[in-house]
């Protein structure tokens, strides 16, 4: 591994040929994504009094015996209660090559029923966030927010992406980048990333889904299982706005179709504190091929998963809440997002998880 950018599929698959990735069971068909590998979840969860960093000096486990109150054995299923908070062991370890580090991050369908989870390692001082050349166990930590959930051993609810330095697009580049294969549908604003804004102006003004307070807990095996009226209200706009209330979640959609071309990858990162006191996105990692014609995609909408802090806040269409940060692939993957592979969001729209039927 000696070329700068985000480690493609065929790189991982070569890191779990090697030892530089082990596992407790045998890897999974699509388990392995574009420029991520999904973590599945091990047999045991930990229910804890706080989240928390193991901190330098420090294993998870150490962590572990200062702040668990139960132990869950999650064979056959078990029930992750909303507002609870969870640790849960990982089929995975890494021991990475000391020029490589990693991001973990939500997956889709995690971030979209709102279960807030974050990879913790041994002596971390940061969630999600894995120096170059560790070496250790991985651990989810789960807090479901707006829905209990049901959970077995094997599940993927959070992915790893692996770098080889850093191949961040500056704004220049991500310019020129816009000017030769167009990553968004409309003018690009370029500000330390591509920004996108929130669309508010949708047919029938039905802009957006908020999570109900009381509902049935989800089982992340059903899909297109759940009647969407069971869980959602429907949010609509008044005059291209609507007021978030604190504390509620809601799905809402970005105004632009990006795309990722094959040899790029992107994060979303949440935008400015100062545009308003709310959090825009759980799961941000856009893989190569999201929305692109080389893998049957015409630009794709990115869902907004919101949630609004401290006041009401009055959200406006077009208004920025994000962006994107590109980074360059070391080597174009092997697999495309939405080509050859069962990809449930590409071309999506407004759209609630896969767990949801459609509407």
């Amino acid at each position: 591994m000696d070329k700068t950018g985000v480690l493609p599929s065929q790189t991982i698959q070569a890191m779990l040929d090697d030892g530089a990735i082990t596992v407790t069971a045998p890897v999974l068909d699509g388990q392995i994504q574009p420029a991520s590998l999904d973590l599945r979840l091990g047999a045991k969860a930990y229910r804890v009094r706080a989240s928390f960093l193991a901190g330098m000096g420090n294993s998870v486990a150490d962590r572990l015996n200062t702040f668990t109150m139960h132990e869950i054995d999650l064979e056959g299923g078990a029930v992750l209660e909303k507002g609870c908070v969870y640790v849960v062991p990982l089929m995975e370890s890494l021991y990475l090559p000391a020029s490589v580090n990693a991001v973990a991050n939500a997956k889709s369908s995690t971030g979209r029923v709102d279960l807030f989870t974050r990879c913790l390692t041994d002596n971390g001082i940061e969630f999600d966030r894995i120096e170059a050349g560790y070496t250790g166990p991985l651990y989810a930590e789960i807090s479901p927010r707006s829905f209990s959930i049901l959970v077995r051993p094997g599940m993927r609810l959070n992915q790893i992406r692996f770098r080889q330095g850093q191949a961040v697009l500056s704004d220049a580049e991500l310019t020129a980048l816009h000017a030769s294969t167009g990553l968004v549908n409309g003018e690009a604003q370029i500000d330390q990333g591509l920004g996108f804004s929130v669309d508010l102006d949708l047919p029938d003004r039905l802009v957006g889904y908020r999570a109900k307070p009381h509902t049935g807990l989800i089982d992340l095996d059903n899909i297109d299982h759940y009647e969407i009226d069971d869980y959602w209200e429907a949010v609509y706009a008044t005059d291209k706005r609507i007021i978030l209330d604190p504390g509620a979640f809601y799905i809402l959609v970005s105004r632009e179709a990006v795309t990722i071309p094959p040899e790029y990858a992107a994060e979303m990162a949440p935008y400015l504190a100062m545009v308003g006191e709310f959090r825009v996105h759980y799961a941000g990692f856009f893989d190569p091929g999201f929305g692109h014609a080389s893998a049957g995609g015409s630009g794709s909408r990115g869902v907004l998963e919101v949630r609004c802090h401290e006041a009401p806040f009055a959200l406006e269409h077009g208004q920025s809440v994000g962006r994107l940060v590109y980074e360059r692939m070391a080597e174009v993957p092997d697999l495309l997002y939405g080509a050859s592979m069962k990809s449930n969001y590409q071309g999506q729209g407004l759209k609630l998880s896969k767990h949801f039927k459609s509407a």
